[in-house]
């Protein structure tokens, strides 16, 4: 695994990329300007490369552009791998691809794991794609991020296994009224019926009674995650886990606080604390 990059890449950060992420992900944002110049150019890559497959399976549009879409993706990451980077593939991804040895498997993942958003809206799914859906967007996301912080392979993916999970499954507690209205629910179909809950379809199951005892066994399982998270950096040299320690202390204290609000209508946005965000930054931040 490379640990550092060739200082091209500095020059081949897009400004483009960066501002996606400032733009979109403050908690990500914060966690990912500590960085060297180097890795925090190739973040800024593959978070606009995120944005860019998150928004064509988020577009509302016809499904079949929309799969097309992700198809050229693939194409243009195993040309890329194939050794003929296509023009329409930044050129600060494609120099972050190499020096940081990223893998095509888990680009493809990230674009299968949009794909299946396309393919049809997900509702109450069973534990199994669920746990498939979290690794492609999440998890694979993860494992794109652990090479350019330079953990060490074995507990780089394992903490992009647990953590990739966590924050994603805080993300599906925290937008399930978002998510509800295009039609999409992602608590898993065991959970709702071990609640009482027949209901797949999103409003109806947003209100039911019984809502708040489907999500309880989601947040156990992200919380399990987080702790497994917390083990593999305590683990790890700290200089490598400084960003990903900064979005753990980001998103834990949304679940804690989706579990005091509960889920009971009328439910208010939870949103991350800037001055959290800061206070994380300034405690990791430092670290060399």
């Amino acid at each position: 695994m490379t640990s550092g990059a060739p200082p091209e890449l500095e020059e081949a950060g897009s400004e483009a990329a960066a501002a996606a992420a400032r733009s979109r992900g403050s908690s990500f944002y914060a966690g990912m300007r500590i960085l060297p110049r180097p890795q925090r150019e190739a973040m800024f890559e593959i978070y606009s490369f995120c944005r860019a497959v998150d928004d064509i399976a988020d577009d509302g549009g016809p499904r079949q552009p929309r799969k097309a879409a992700l198809e050229q993706w693939r194409r243009d990451v195993d040309a890329l791998y194939a050794g003929a980077a296509p023009p329409a593939l930044p050129t600060g991804l494609v120099v972050a691809a190499r020096a940081f040895d990223l893998q095509r498997a888990d680009f493809h993942d990230v674009i299968d794991g949009m794909e299946m958003d396309v393919d049809a809206d997900i509702r109450a799914p069973d534990l199994a794609t669920l746990d498939l859906y979290c690794d492609r967007v999440a998890s694979a996301v993860g494992r794109l991020s652990v090479r350019v912080f330079g953990l060490p392979a074995n507990e780089g993916v394992a903490l992009a296994h647990h953590l990739g999970r966590a924050l994603q499954l805080t993300n599906i507690l925290r937008d399930l009224d978002e998510d509800a209205p295009i039609g999409r629910l992602y608590l898993p179909r065991e959970a709702l019926r071990a609640a009482g809950i027949a209901e797949s379809e999103p409003q109806a199951v947003l209100a039911h009674p019984a809502l708040g005892a489907a999500c309880a066994p989601v947040i156990a399982k992200a919380d399990g995650h987080f702790r497994e998270a917390r083990k593999i950096m305590a683990r790890c040299p700290r200089k490598t886990v400084r960003a990903p320690m900064i979005m753990a202390e980001a998103y834990q204290p949304i679940l804690a606080q989706l579990t005091a609000r509960g889920f009971a209508p009328p439910r208010t946005r939870i949103r991350t604390s800037k001055w959290r965000i800061l206070l994380a930054v300034l405690r990791h931040g430092l670290v060399r």
